[in-house]
């Protein structure tokens, strides 16, 4: 090492102040200047000292030292006299110095500093940071820079006077080891040991030095560094470099590293100067960037108060004065930063168990009970656990929860190790560090046992494909638990990361794991034996030995009949069983006489003892695990995405350009292993708004910001040409006026300024001259990409057109802006010539760029949040300087109220006439009953509207203003078949309604729209469940006071009940539908060259072209599914399709090829060859451009699921890549319209890039887009099930709007939060009221014969006649049942199930506690014993073993019921099985005509996996009248 860090080095300095000088105080210095000084002037213009003399503040030895006067009075005399004969005591710092040189001496001083601790005048410890804001001193023993620490303490001399410190610095770059100096005015010191008290201080600062010398070594190329490489695997490769480090005796964490992003940053562009020729820039580098943006997005200390350790923050006199509002919040985050690390220390300890020793197992003893050696090889691509790392907090001990399948253990040489060599207890000290791999999910709430999926799953077949997970390598594991309960053994693993459930192993590591679940079961035969026993306290170790040889040699637990073979293996694997027993709630097992026996012969077998420390840090071990080293083998995968050349582009670009790391070439082909679940867990609504937001600063929207007027009036502004008539009010309008030497007109794009002086960009609508002599000019705001939905995927020259215009003189115009209005050619035969034409306009925006010339912009679209989309330019409306804004003719008419006579009104923008039907809120008749909060439970005590005829209207008496809360109106009540039981509601159409004679008055503000009553044969008709129209019926009146229900009289005449009223538009989405569609809305054969020719991808069973079709809008004439059942079921509903079961990617790229488009076609080798391979008759039937109108399909969504959460992971952006492929067959067909269907974490999956750059895609093609989230419930289906939707058509086409909810649902209003400050739902919630009821679990299979556990027969009778409405629909004509089958439970799971009492809401927790007898003779709990145990931290596990309500709805339909699963609560109301696949399907919709392929597993997937079709109904309704209403 240098005597000074010359070559690479970043400094900090403080704030400088004038040099006051003192009598007595030395001067002949102060010309000095170290060559250390010099290299940080070269280096760092930020950190230069400057020319002025500096003074140098030193504070009297008393009131500088007293502290440490102080403590000297507690040594020893030996101590204080060893003190002084070591280390000589100088007060002045230039004596001390000039003591310790060993040499001549050019420049600045260089020492090194033990002891050291930094302070302040007063004497109080400091952060080093600290330095830069206040006035910090050293007090240590100065020691020659070249003598060793310890052998020559003696020539050091201490010192107390130390001038103040000037700066800091970090060295050892290029040698990668951190060494921090301090600087006075006298000289350098190198930092090598702090003094005890000063300890925490330092190994804080030195921990950040320490993390920026290894990303420094990370990203620079001249050390060996990688500068692409992404954020996440820069701080996993940092985390684990450091904690690999055995010389470093702390732990660095993920958090630790982003919460010194920004310090790190700082540290590391100051080395720019130094930088190789093969260095890049630091200061502009992405990765650090990011590192450092992360930082500041996490950083809370601007919003926290700062104290410091004592309570109290003080800033001396005489020094406040110069301390400015931003060293005043650097003290504070210092401060801040100070306590948060202290707290982490305290909260890094943890305490052990009662034992101070912990007896460890020997290898060589239990090495008879497993297999000959063998190693570990990995078979896939694994991943670094440290990428996963949670964000859960720096400063928390909690690690998460997951699932760990086929998986093995090994050691650093790879051999399969036992997990017996692990210790069982937290703090053990261990000499073998034992990893492992495996296929790491989300943790699913289940406590299946490890190794025995397949006798204990819920089903007693084999369950279908499940999501394999995320194939990764763990760090050194640090402990294991085992868990028990009735005959299930669960394993769970620590590592520094997280918790992982052990499922199935490795078929090779199986025999390794058997031993130990062997003597789990052991452990838990012997609670099970003392138990039963009633002196269970007094039976001898000896005794236990003999009764366990006595077990039959088929019981689980059986060992040997040979006492002492028993003996030997209790003893030997020993730790398990004390685990077992000391994690046993029952006292009395716990402190038997067994264990005392089994403790004294584990001590007598010479085990080892593991010292464990009292207060024990949670260490982050050493990575070293092989897996990381060696290369990977693939395995059968399946494919990247097939795509275009646009969707490559801009994909690739956007993460080129924001994760550089993860679009390396040699990735382009690795082929991925996908899953395509659709399943996720939506039954909590704690947090409906999904945020996608770029992580900026929230701007102020245009249309409301202050606007800033020109200052400069002497703007010489005339008029240019004729005028070009009057504005409404009279003013001349023209079409070009002079501003200075700006020529500007109708149509141009000119700057303006707000008061904070952030510029707005507006189109010039039209221009005119006040009656005051005012130059005018009306614009409507442009809006920048990035300030859209879209944020940084949006293209930089693209501006959007919006619905917010100002009005400002033409003296406020800054500049004039070229904005290119653009309307290319549409469909798929332009799409080479315009991919061209925007190559050549890209080319030239560089080309202008690199000159410095000015952006042009081009502008395409209309962006408009409140609709949540983006739109088609009204070309022909905008620009025309007519004095017309086609923004403000957008904009929504004001909710006046408005009485138009004593018979009409208007509210909300509805006119009202009397003898109109309405909806009245169902607050106005009850003031709520409540609703069960059981899961399952939510809309039982939700009202419909209540259905109303308006008699008369009456405004306020006298001179009072009318308004809805003053108006009322006089109505009579229609009662429905819910106001009178559940019963009647249960067996009646859900479009009945009851006349009566209940006149009552209501204040028009209760008013919800309007609807119509019919009679009955006058209704409209479909075939599936599902209401799109306000339309009822009325047969009977009804009599409240006595329930009476009678045929109507012939007196009662309603004006529109004899009639059909055509259909009418109102606002607020109560509307009657424009379309009348008589019969069944499925197309016919003559009516389906009206429909448009439809392509499905990843298709599924069907259930979105179902629904689609049976709208009227669609005929789905191909499809692409992946999963041959999937793919049969799809073919058996729809034998007009063609059903490609293929991968899509292999079919995009076989369409390209049969049309020859191959060189815009990027695909993998096996793509090609497997396309290559397709049949004469499938090429044959591909369809080609020019063929599909519509597209869609929901491209895999286990990335975006909730229920895998690992989301910013590589393997998530694998995930994504679907839709990637889906997009490409947009781009490449050019259909009219496009739908895409995903789960509703799409929209913030990945930090909502992915949704961005879905829609960016799209607004690229051409496409005007809309985006939403939907709640299913609300559409007609028993079930809560949200999805996202993205709606895209061609120009020239109309947009659809969102089909209205119309049943009641209590889900909250689904927001997607925008930029500005804004948010957009699709549509309202429903909880609140509709205009029908929710269907509910009765409604939905009420009718359906019982069946057995485990039923199995394909077809039966039904049994009965259907019921309610929605079982007529859902049955139609068929005359038997297929596919009432139910997956078969093991005998515990149905003992339990038989003991869930039949009553709404209850699960697990009505279990009683007790154990049950099985056929095996086995006693076992009733009640899982995971389930008490974990319940606290897993919200009480609610909905677990539960039971449907009748008059609740199901929760969400996923792949796999079962009562341990995601949605456990899948129990019958009334028997004693789970759901059939029938009754799933009802739950979905599914029409009982409607047939689903292969095995149950298959079935049930397939159901779990689709859209609802009534939702898929609802939104084909809307499309149909968007095109129906354009022709």
């Amino acid at each position: 090492m240098a005597k000074s860090p010359r070559s690479v080095v970043t400094t900090g300095t403080k704030r400088r102040r004038a040099k006051v000088h003192k009598e007595d105080e030395p001067v002949e210095n102060e010309n000095l200047e170290s060559e250390f000084d010099v290299s940080k002037k070269e280096s760092n213009g930020a950190t230069e000292l400057g020319n002025e003399p500096v003074a140098s503040k030193r504070p009297k030895r008393a009131a500088a030292c007293s502290n440490f006067k102080e403590k000297s009075l507690d040594l020893s005399e030996k101590d204080s006299i060893i003190t002084i004969k070591e280390s000589r005591v100088e007060e002045k710092e230039i004596e001390a110095v000039n003591l310790t040189r060993t040499g001549p001496e050019d420049g600045q001083p260089c020492r090194k500093i033990i002891d050291f601790i930094l302070h302040d005048g007063d004497g109080n410890l400091q952060p080093f940071e600290m330095s830069e804001v206040d006035d910090i001193f050293i007090t240590a023993l100065i020691m020659p820079l070249d003598d060793d620490l310890e052998k020559d303490r003696g020539k050091g001399i201490r010192c107390s006077g130390f001038g103040r410190i000037e700066n800091w610095a970090i060295s050892g770059y290029d040698e990668g080891a951190a060494v921090i100096w301090v600087s006075t005015e006298t000289s350098d010191y190198k930092c090598v040991k702090p003094a005890s008290s000063y300890r925490s201080y330092f190994e804080h600062f030195s921990e950040k030095a320490r993390v920026c010398v290894e990303v420094y070594k990370k990203l620079a190329r001249s050390v060996g560094g990688n500068p692409q490489v992404d954020l996440e695997e820069l701080i996993a490769g940092v985390v684990r470099s450091i904690n690999s480090n055995r010389s470093f005796n702390g732990t660095v964490t993920k958090d630790f590293v982003i919460s010194s992003g920004e310090f790190i940053y700082k540290q590391l562009i100051g080395l720019d100067h130094t930088a190789g020729n093969d260095d890049e820039m630091l200061a502009t580098l992405p990765v650090l960037v990011a590192l450092k943006d992360e930082c500041k997005s996490r950083a809370g200390f601007t919003h926290l108060p700062a104290m410091p350790s004592n309570g109290t923050l003080r800033i001396k006199d005489g020094q406040d004065k110069g301390l400015t509002e931003d060293e005043d919040a650097k003290l504070a985050r210092l401060l801040q930063e100070e306590e948060e690390w202290k707290m982490m220390k305290q909260r890094g300890k943890r305490g052990t168990s009662q034992k101070n020793i912990y007896i460890k197992i020997c290898e060589t003893e239990i090495a008879n009970d497993y297999p000959l050696p063998a190693y570990y090889k990995p078979y896939n691509q694994e991943m670094d656990e440290y990428i996963f790392d949670s964000d859960i907090g720096m400063y928390s001990d909690d690690v998460p929860v997951r699932i760990l399948d086929n998986w093995a253990l090994y050691n650093s040489d790879s051999r399969l190790i036992s997990l017996e060599l692990i210790p069982m207890k937290a703090g053990a000290e261990n000499d073998i560090v034992v990893f492992g791999s495996g296929f790491m999910r989300e943790d699913d709430g289940s406590c299946c046992s490890t190794a025995e999926l397949a006798q204990l799953h819920s089903s007693s077949s084999k369950s279908g494909r499940e999501d394999p997970g995320v194939p990764i390598y763990l760090s050194p594991i640090k402990e294991w638990v085992v868990e028990f309960g009735g005959s299930m053994i669960c394993i769970t693993i620590r590592t520094d990361v997280a918790w992982y459930k052990l499922r199935q192993p490795t078929k090779q590591y199986a025999p390794w794991c058997e031993p130990v679940l062997k003597t789990a079961r052991l452990a838990v035969s012997i609670i099970t034996l003392l138990k039963e026993q009633s002196r269970a306290s007094k039976l001898s170790f000896a005794e236990v030995i003999k009764k366990v040889a006595e077990f039959d040699s088929r019981h689980p637990a059986f060992i040997s009949s040979k006492a002492p073979t028993v003996e030997r293996y209790v003893v030997v694997h020993g730790q398990i069983i004390l685990q077992q027993f000391a994690d046993f709630p029952d006292e009395s097992v716990k402190r038997c006489a067994f264990i005392t026996g089994l403790l004294a012969k584990m001590e007598e077998s010479r085990h080892t003892k593991l010292a464990i420390k009292k207060k024990s840090q949670q260490m982050r071990g050493e990575n070293l695990n092989p897996s990381a080293k060696m290369g990977p083998i693939l395995r059968k995968k399946l494919m990247r995405a097939t795509t275009t050349m646009l969707i490559s582009k801009i994909w690739g670009e956007y993460y080129a350009t924001y994760f550089p790391g993860d679009t390396k070439e040699e990735d382009q082909n690795e082929p991925k292993e996908i899953d395509d679940d659709q399943e996720e867990n939506e039954d909590n609504d704690a947090e409906e708004e999904v945020n996608v937001q770029d992580e900026k600063a929230t701007r102020t929207p245009p249309s409301t910001r202050s606007r800033k007027s020109s200052a400069d009036t002497r703007k010489e502004i005339k008029w240019e040409g004729q005028t070009a008539g009057k504005t409404v009010s009279g003013e001349v309008l023209y079409k070009c006026v002079i501003v200075q030497d700006l020529s500007i007109s109708v149509g141009a794009t000119v700057t303006i300024e707000d008061d904070s002086g952030e510029t707005i960009m507006c189109f010039v609508e039209y221009m005119y001259e006040k009656l005051d002599g005012k130059n005018m000019i009306h614009g409507i705001i442009l809006q920048e990409g990035s300030q859209t939905v879209l944020g940084n995927a949006a293209n930089d020259r693209e501006v959007f057109l919006t619905n917010d215009c100002l009005e400002f003189e033409a003296s406020d115009i800054k500049e004039l802006v070229t904005v290119n209005i653009q309307s290319l050619p549409w469909g798929h035969k332009y799409r080479k010539e315009n991919s061209e034409a925007k190559r050549i306009e890209k080319a030239k925006a560089e080309e202008r760029k690199r000159k410095g010339l000015p952006v042009e912009y081009i502008c395409k679209s209309l962006y408009w949040p409140e609709k949540g989309g983006f739109f088609s330019l009204p070309y022909d409306k905008i620009g025309n300087g007519t004095g017309i804004c086609s923004s403000c003719e957008r904009k929504p008419v004001g909710n006046e109220f408005k009485l138009l006579s004593e018979s009409s009104f208007v509210f909300e923008n509805i006119t009202y006439n009397i003898h109109d039907f309405l909806y009245i809120r169902p607050e106005f008749f009850s003031q709520g009953e409540g609703h069960e909060t059981y899961k399952a439970g939510r809309n039982v005590g939700l009202k419909p509207y209540a259905v109303c005829h308006l008699l008369s209207v009456h405004g306020p008496a006298g001179s009072r203003k009318a308004n809805p809360e003053s108006t009322k109106v006089k109505v009579r009540r229609f009662y429905r078949p819910d106001d009178i039981s559940s019963t009647k509601a249960y067996s009646s159409d859900i479009r009945e309604v009851y006349y009566s004679e209940d006149i009552i008055s209501v204040p028009v503000v209760m008013i919800e729209g309007k609807c119509e009553v019919r009679l009955k044969d006058d209704l409209p008709n479909s075939d599936l469940p599902a209401v799109v129209e306000h339309v009822f019926c009325c047969e009977y009146l009804y009599d409240p006071a006595n329930g009476a229900l009678k045929q109507l009289p012939p007196n009662v005449r309603l004006v529109t009940l004899t009639r059909k009223v055509p259909a009418s538009k109102k606002n607020k989405g109560k509307q009657i539908c424009d379309i009348e569609l008589g019969g069944s809305d499925k197309p016919k054969d003559g009516q389906s060259e009206n429909c448009l020719a439809t392509l499905d991808i990843f298709a599924g069973c069907g259930g979105l072209s179902e629904g689609l079709q049976r709208s009227g809008l669609s005929l789905t004439k191909w499809a692409i599914e992946y999963e041959e059942p999937a793919g049969d079921a799809f073919g058996e509903n729809h034998p007009e399709a063609a059903v490609f079961v293929e991968n899509c990617n292999v079919i995009l790229k076989a369409i390209m090829d049969k049309c020859g488009d191959s060189d815009d076609c990027i695909s993998t080798s096996e793509a090609a060859e497997r396309a290559a391979k397709l049949s004469e008759d499938k090429i044959k039937n591909l369809p080609v451009p020019g063929e599909v109108e519509f597209i869609n399909g929901g491209p895999p969504c286990q990335g975006f699921s909730g229920m895998n959460r690992f989301n910013q992971s590589p393997w998530s952006k694998v995930q994504c890549e679907m839709i990637l492929a889906f997009l490409s067959f947009a781009e490449y067909f050019r259909p009219r319209f496009f739908l895409l269907e995903n789960v509703r974490n799409f929209v913030s999956f990945n930090k909502g890039q992915t949704f961005r750059l879905t829609l960016a895609s799209l607004l690229e093609m051409g496409y005007q887009v809309r985006f939403g989230i939907l709640e299913a419930g609300a559409y007609g289906v028993a079930q809560s099930r949200k999805r996202a939707f993205i709606w895209a058509a061609a120009p020239g086409e109309t947009l659809p709007e969102w089909p209205e909810p119309m049943h009641v649902f209590a889900s909250p209003e689904l927001k997607i939060t925008l930029p500005d400050g804004k948010f957009y739902a699709a549509v309202k919630s429903t909880a609140a009221g509709a205009p029908f009821r929710s269907i509910t679990v009765r409604d939905t299979i009420g009718d359906l014969p019982a069946v057995e556990n485990g039923a199995g027969k394909p077809t039966i009778q039904y049994g009965s006649g259907p019921v309610s409405w929605f079982q007529k629909k859902i049955r139609s004509d068929m005359a038997s049942l297929n596919d009432h089958i139910s997956k078969e439970m093991n005998e515990l799971n149905l003992i339990r199930c038989k003991h869930i009492p039949k009553r709404p809401g209850c699960d697990w927790h009505d279990l009683p506690d007790e154990k049950v007898k099985l056929s095996t003779g086995q006693m076992v709990d009733l009640i899982p014993w995971c389930l008490p145990n974990t319940a606290k931290r897993h919200n009480q596990w609610k909905g677990l073993y539960g039971r449907l309500d009748w008059e609740g709805n199901f929760p969400t339909s996923v792949t796999d019921p079962q009562p341990m699963g995601k949605v456990g609560m899948c129990f019958h109301p009334e028997q004693d099985r789970i759901i059939t696949v029938r009754e799933c399907a009802r739950s979905q919709g599914f029409p009982d005509s409607y047939r689903f392929a292969g095995n149950i597993q298959n079935k049930h997937r397939q159901i779990g996996n689709a859209v609802p079709p009534p939702l898929a109904y609802a939104l084909g309704r809307k499309l149909k009248q968007a095109i129906d209403a354009k022709r």
